[in-house]
């Protein structure tokens, strides 16, 4: 993978944002002193997404490639004609980073994954290490709940786990003997 383009691509896999908001994120959206990003989202909708540890690492050292935006690129060739100067940073482009994708994907022998199930991983993962569909919900900035439980994917193995942690726990079998006594 390009240098210039690994930030985006970390960025895209901690957050779970949307591929379009992450190629317009702007200086003037990210706040360090609150760990706020706070932004205008799909639909026209506030979105505010805390900056995690993980997430201020990945951005911070981005401050002072470009004025405007988070997520640049470094010409590799310069076109007179667009006005861009080989060595300069862009604000990294909607079709530049779909092209980086595919040929990322290529590189990697990797056929089935597109760039969206990036948000599918992320809330899945969200759902996994809460149990919390809502949190979810907020997390990937779903409007309706319906949207989270289509990308929220929930395998056999994990309803094993949680029935078993359940089990564990013998609180049904303690209500149960407790409900017996009373009756």
């Amino acid at each position: 993978m390009r240098g210039d383009y690994a930030a985006f691509f970390a960025f895209v896999k901690a957050s779970g944002m949307r591929l379009k908001e992450c190629v317009t994120l702007r200086w003037s959206e990210v706040n360090f002193s609150t760990r706020q990003i706070v932004r205008t989202g799909k639909g026209g909708r506030r979105v505010v997404f805390p900056i995690t540890d993980t997430i201020r690492e990945i951005i911070f050292p981005l401050q002072g490639n470009h004025p405007d935006f988070v997520f640049t690129y470094v010409a590799i060739y310069g076109n007179k004609r667009l006005g861009i100067v080989r060595g300069e940073r862009y604000p990294i482009t909607y079709t530049g980073t779909k092209s980086a994708w595919q040929r990322l994907r290529a590189v990697a022998g990797v056929a089935d994954f597109r760039f969206h199930d990036f948000r599918h991983n992320f809330g899945t993962k969200v759902l996994r290490e809460t149990g919390n569909l809502k949190v979810a919900q907020k997390a990937l900035n779903h409007a309706d709940i319906r949207s989270t439980l289509r990308y929220c994917h929930v395998l056999d193995s994990d309803v094993a786990d949680a029935v078993e942690r359940v089990a564990r726990q013998g609180s049904a079998g303690k209500t149960a003997g407790k409900l017996r006594e009373v009756g």
